[in-house]
């Protein structure tokens, strides 16, 4: 009798047949084993179900599906249906997770929460590593994601299979940000626990090749990605050199095979150093720059009216003792 696996990881494909099989390998070389990854095509690119075949691991499960609406929601609850693993995760096709990923994420449910999420490093197209977090136990945080947007990728994810009544929990009525609204109604569905937060990254998420964007067309990933092209003091070990015969997954997976428990160590280690400096630089320049820019734009707004005050003053005056003749001259007076 097969075993029921702990966990399910859904990885849905449409065209990255060129770096789905570095996202599966990041996914099999999890400190955790007793899952299955169901590896949903989307009317997928020629050439995935060969990747996909060519690992000969009895744990992937391989669903060749014609293409189905938008992003393909509709086929990922085909494959969901047929989950087993009591906790549900995500692993897109185009990312990579740290080894223990799926570890880290099981051991913040322990607490009996629905959802357990954890930090993302965002990666631009060539090589730039930088925290973009979301911290859902500050209140203005936890607003702008319950009523804005997403600021955290679906591989980030783990959840209760039971924390819903049914496992094909994708809406397929929607275009686009199914993650995102899934996500929104497992917190509220289950309002005494709703989530946990683990602060430590365990995933690279790179931008989509159909964004064609150096920054995923994130404006807050743009503005890090500027501090990192003025700052020296940007971390190395966060800064990769993608060559035009490779890609950014390509060259951060190699590095995260040499010595996967040396990697992450260093890697976690350069953001944070990287998050206190950002904040060491927000009070020693950002805010003294802005108080300053601040104050001389009152002393300069307080000039300004003062001379439209001495200016009103020079026209009005002559026009009050034309006024004033005029009354004196009026055959009323």
């Amino acid at each position: 009798m097969v075993s029921r696996p702990r966990f399910s990881i859904l990885m849905p494909t449409h065209s990255r047949v060129d770096v789905i099989g570095m996202a599966i390998q990041s996914v099999l070389d999890q400190t955790v084993e007793d899952f299955e990854l169901l590896v949903v095509g989307d009317g997928c690119a020629p050439g995935t179900a060969g990747v996909v075949a060519d690992f000969h691991d009895t744990r992937i499960r391989f669903f060749d599906l014609p293409k189905a609406p938008s992003f393909g929601y509709a086929n990922r609850n085909i494959a969901l249906r047929e989950a087993r693993g009591d906790l549900i995760g995500f692993a897109a096709d185009d990312d990579l997770l740290f080894p223990d990923h799926f570890e880290v994420l099981a051991d913040g449910l322990k607490n009996g929460a629905a959802i357990a999420y954890s930090q993302a490093l965002w990666i631009s197209s060539d090589g730039i590593a930088a925290p973009f977090l979301t911290n859902l136990e500050l209140a203005d945080e936890f607003r702008f994601f319950m009523e804005n947007g997403n600021t955290i990728p679906a591989s980030c994810f783990l959840y209760r299979a039971e924390c819903l009544p049914s496992r094909d929990v994708w809406p397929e009525d929607i275009a686009s940000a199914a993650d995102w609204r899934l996500w929104q109604r497992i917190i509220r569905e289950n309002p005494h626990n709703p989530f946990s937060y683990c602060r430590v990254p365990t995933v690279l998420h790179f931008s989509a090749a159909w964004k064609n964007s150096r920054h995923s067309a994130a404006a807050e990933f743009a503005t890090l990605l500027d501090i990192a092209d003025r700052a020296a003091w940007w971390p190395s070990t966060l800064r990769v050199s993608v060559t035009k015969a490779s890609n950014e997954q390509y060259e951060y997976s190699n590095l995260m095979h040499m010595a996967p428990a040396t990697w992450s160590e260093q890697t976690r280690r350069a953001v944070s150093d990287l998050v206190a400096r950002l904040a060491w630089e927000d009070v020693q320049a950002t805010r003294p720059t802005l108080a300053k820019v601040e104050a001389e734009n009152a002393a300069l707004r307080l000039e300004i009216a003062a001379l439209h005050q001495s200016a009103s003053w020079r026209v009005t005056a002559p026009l009050r003792k034309i006024a004033t003749s005029l009354r004196r001259k009026s055959p009323q007076n």
